[in-house]
C-alpha cells in the first residue's frame, strides 16, 4: 500500500511537539505492515540544510499565486516529499511563530498551499507516485481531504488525525476566495461562525478522523474537551478511532542512548546513578539523595503547570529537588524563574528546549510531572516509563492511558507504573506528590515500579498494526 502522509513538521528535521515524533516515527513502523509512505513537509530553511541532494521531481507553476517546487529526498530511512516555497517558508522564526513568538499573518495561506499540493499528489501529478490513502495531521494539513473533495477525486481515501483539538486553524471569513475553492465550500466544509476552520473542514471532508489515544477519543465527544467542535465529532463518531501514540523505541533506548553520560537498562538501574550526578550538576541542585522532581514542558495552562509553583515548596520542604525545562506562558515562566532563585540548590531551571538534555532528565530524574488538564496522549510519559522516571500524571487522555496507578490493587499485583491523580486542582497535585513520595522512601516497591514501566510496550509496533488495519479498511471500502 502507497500513502502519501502531509505534515506540518517531522522528527528530525523540525520539531515543536509530538506531532514531529509521529510523523517521523509511523512510516517508519509502518513499513513492516507493507505500507510505504512518502511524508510531504514544507521547506522551511532546518530541512532544506539539512537534506543532501534532493532530486526536483515537480514544478508547481501556480499554487494558490505561490510558485513552488517539489523535491523528492530519502532522509534517515524517511521518504520525503519537500515543497520548496522559500517566500512562505524561509522565515528567520519557527515553523508557526516568528523570532517574536507571534503568528506568522499569512499562515492560512502558507498551510492551505501545502494543503493544496498534498491534494495534487493526491490526484496523480508524479508519475511514480499515487496514493491509495492520504492521511494528515492537525490543522496544518486538514485542507488536503477539502481540496480532494472539490476536486473530485474521492476514490482516494483519507484520514486525519487530531493531534490536539485546541489548535483549530481558524482564519478570517474574508479569505476564502483565496483558497481558489467553490463557493458552496464555504458553508459545506469551512464556516466557523463566519471564520474559517480548518480542522472543521478536515473532519468534515476526511473518510475517517482519528484520535491519539482511546481516552481522548471520548473526550472530544464533550463540552469539556471538543472545543467547540464536540457536535461535528459526535456526528462522525462511525469513522473516529482513538488509536495511542508510540515512540521510537530507537531513539529512546536508554541502554544504547548516545545523548547519556551512562547507559543502562531494567537489569542494572544502579546504572542512572551517573546520569543523576550530570542532571544534579547541569541544575546547579545539591547531591543528596533527595528525589529528584522534573519537568520537560511547555509552560502552559493545558500543561496544568500554573499549579506549580504553589507546590514547590512541598516538594523543597520534604527533601525533594525540580529541575525543569521548557517556556511557554511568560507569566509561568517568571513564577518558576522566582522559585529557582529563591530556592537555589533545591529548583533549577532551563528556559526552552534542549533535545539532549530532555534524554537527561528522563535519564537522572525519579519523578516526571504531567499534571496535564487535557493530554491528548502525550509523549513526555512514555519516554519516561522507557527511561525509568515514574510519571506523576492527571487521569486525563492518553496519560490515563498509558500509566498504571500505584492504588492498592496494581501495587499488589506488580503492575503499577507511575501516580495518576484527578482533579487537575493544586490539592489534588500536592497530595499526590506526597503519596509519590511515600512511595519513593520504599525503595524496593520504587524499583519494582520502574522495571514494570521499563517492560511497558511503548513502541510503535502495536499502534502501527491498528493504523495498517484501519488503512486497509478505509482503501477496501473505496474500491
Amino acid at each position: 500500500m502507497k500513502v502519501l502522509s502531509v505534515a506540518s513538521e517531522l522528527y528530525p528535521l523540525i520539531k515543536t511537539g509530538g506531532l514531529a515524533d509521529v510523523a517521523g516515527a509511523l512510516p517508519l513502523a509502518l513499513s513492516a505492515h507493507g505500507v510505504e509512505t512518502k511524508t510531504l513537509i514544507p521547506g522551511y530553511p532546518a530541512v532544506m540544510k539539512a537534506v543532501k541532494a534532493p532530486k526536483k521531481v515537480h514544478e508547481f507553476e501556480n499554487l494558490l499565486d505561490e510558485h513552488a517546487t517539489l523535491l523528492s529526498v530519502r532522509h534517515e530511512g524517511l521518504d520525503l516529499l519537500i515543497l520548496d516555497c522559500p517566500q512562505l517558508y524561509e522565515r528567520s522564526g519557527g515553523p508557526y511563530l516568528d523570532t517574536h513568538g507571534r503568528d506568522y499573518p499569512d499562515n492560512w495561506k502558507r498551510f492551505a498551499v501545502l494543503s493544496k499540493a498534498g491534494a495534487e499528489i493526491a490526484a496523480g501529478i508524479l508519475p511514480d507516485f499515487r496514493p491509495d490513502l492520504v492521511h494528515v495531521h492537525d490543522w496544518q494539513s486538514a485542507l488536503v481531504p477539502v481540496y480532494m473533495r472539490y476536486a473530485e477525486t474521492p476514490e482516494v481515501p483519507s484520514l486525519i488525525t487530531i493531534h490536539n483539538i485546541a489548535f483549530q486553524g481558524q482564519f478570517a471569513g474574508s479569505l476564502f476566495p483565496y483558497l481558489e475553492l467553490p463557493g458552496h465550500a464555504f458553508y459545506e466544509a469551512l464556516e466557523y461562525y463566519g471564520t474559517l476552520s480548518y480542522l472543521k473542514s478536515g473532519i468534515i471532508t476526511a473518510h475517517a478522523v482519528s484520535t491519539v489515544s482511546p481516552s481522548y477519543a471520548e473526550e472530544i465527544l464533550t463540552a469539556e474537551f471538543g472545543m467547540g467542535l464536540e457536535g461535528l465529532i459526535a456526528s462522525r463518531a462511525d469513522d473516529l478511532y482513538g488509536i495511542v501514540n508510540g515512540i521510537d523505541a530507537d531513539v529512546w533506548n536508554p541502554a544504547a542512548d548516545a545523548l547519556l553520560p551512562a547507559g543502562y537498562s531494567a537489569a542494572n538501574l544502579k546504572k542512572r546513578g551517573g546520569n543523576r550526578a550530570a542532571l544534579l550538576e547541569r541544575f546547579g541542585l545539591d547531591s543528596d539523595d533527595g528525589p529528584i522532581f522534573c519537568v520537560v514542558s511547555r509552560l502552559t495552562w493545558q500543561k496544568g503547570l500554573d499549579l506549580l509553583p504553589a507546590v514547590i515548596d512541598d516538594i523543597v520542604a520534604h527533601g525533594g529537588k525540580l529541575a525543569i525545562l521548557g517556556s511557554g506562558d511568560s507569566e509561568i515562566e517568571a513564577a518558576l524563574q522566582h522559585a529557582a532563585a529563591h530556592n537555589r540548590g533545591r529548583v533549577g531551571m532551563v528556559l526552552g528546549y534542549d533535545e539532549k538534555l530532555s534524554h537527561l532528565m528522563q535519564a537522572g530524574s525519579d519523578i516526571i510531572l504531567v499534571p496535564s488538564r487535557f493530554e491528548p496522549c502525550g509523549l513526555t510519559q512514555l519516554y519516561a516509563l522507557r527511561y525509568g522516571c515514574i510519571p506523576l500524571v492527571a487521569r486525563t487522555g492518553g496519560l490515563a492511558d498509558t500509566i498504571i496507578d500505584a492504588n492498592e490493587a496494581a501495587l499488589a499485583a506488580g503492575v503499577a507504573t507511575g501516580v495518576q491523580f484527578a482533579p487537575v486542582t493544586t490539592d489534588a497535585l500536592r497530595r499526590a506528590i506526597h503519596r509519590t513520595l511515600r512511595l519513593y522512601s520504599d525503595q524496593g516497591l520504587w524499583s519494582q515500579m520502574q522495571k514494570q514501566g521499563m517492560k511497558s510496550d511503548v513502541s510503535w509496533i502495536r499502534s502501527a498494526a491498528t493504523y495498517a488495519e484501519l488503512y486497509q479498511r478505509l482503501v477496501s471500502k473505496g474500491q
